[in-house]
Formats: structure tokens, sequence, C-alpha cells
């Protein structure tokens, strides 16, 4: 399981506009999403370490008000069936997502946002200006530190009341799968 971190993007760079299906097929946008806030998680069905916080990371941003959230799963579904729609209407269920989980069939939306691994966390402001591109805590598939969320949870706390986080760790997951 070789671990690739997140790009840390520049803070205060704007969310990138997408039109992807959800798993019932519905387009979204990103004009869909008018909170406080938007956390855009770049995830999968398959990754160890997305399996390894998803039940938790429902838990953190279920009911948080002012926040909106979207799931986007960029995996070739080609090479990675388990990472296709059926796949990843499971993982919402087993996990108590109740947020739109989105399918980036083109890739070109996790290379909008610059993408790298899964997880890959991106929290807007009101602006819809980046405030936070991080990781959910410390643990890691292995690792014996327990699943908190932490980190994700004090920046969503830390944006939705106007504030930049100031910690940021990357992100650290399994890479995108690209098409070749």
């Amino acid at each position: 399981m070789a671990a690739t971190p997140s790009s840390m993007v520049e803070l205060g760079t704007p969310a990138p506009d997408f039109a992807l299906p959800d798993l019932n097929g519905q387009e979204r946008t990103l004009a869909d999403f008018t909170g406080r806030a938007l956390l855009v998680a770049f995830t999968c069905n398959h990754c160890p370490f997305v399996k390894h916080v998803e039940e938790v990371f429902g838990r953190v941003v279920s009911g948080v008000e002012g926040l909106d959230v979207v799931a986007i799963c960029s995996n070739d579904a080609v090479d990675v069936p388990d990472d296709g729609p059926e796949g990843l209407a499971d993982q919402a269920k087993r996990a108590g997502w109740d947020f739109p989980y989105l399918i980036d069939a083109s890739q070109e939306t996790a290379k909008a946002y610059h993408a790298a691994c899964t997880p890959d966390f991106f929290l807007y402001d009101a602006d819809r200006k980046l405030a936070y591109r991080g990781q959910f805590d410390d643990s890691r598939p292995g690792n014996d530190v327990p699943v908190t969320g932490n980190d994700l949870s004090a920046a969503i706390d830390a944006v939705l009341n106007g504030e930049v986080p100031e910690d940021q760790k990357p992100s650290i997951g399994c890479n995108i799968k690209w098409k070749s």
C-alpha cells in the first residue's frame, strides 16, 4: 500500500467549477452547494486509507450546520471496478454517507482541483476560496492512532467561524488511479 501525499494547493485558490453525475445520474455543479462552507472530498471505495476513516468521516460531517459536503470519485473504474457506481453506492450505504457522491469519469475535476490521493480534502469558505487542504487526522491504517477526524473537524469549525486553520498537514492516501 503505497502512500501519496496531497498536493497542498495554495490557500485562497477559488473552487473549480464542475458538472458531474451523482450515483442516481443527476448532474451536480458547484453552484448547487450554497452553504457557508463546502467540503470537496476526493475519495473512492477500494482504498484502505479511505476505508480506515469512512465511517468516522460520515459522522464528523453529518448535520454540521452551514457545511455542504460532496464526495467525488475520480478513479478509473475500468482499472478498479470496485470504484464503479455500484461499489460507490455500497460504500455510501456502509459508511452512512448522506451527501452527494459524484463520478468524475473524465478525471478533469480531479485535475482541476489538483487532487492527488484518496482521501484528499478541500474545504472552501463562503466565497469558495480554499481555506483548508489537508488530512482527516493523524490516524493511518496500521499505525494504532485512533480515528477521530480531529484535524478536519477543527478546520470545519474554523472556516464556519470565518477563520483559516493554521496547522495544515497533507492528506496521505492511495494515489488517484489515473487513466493510461
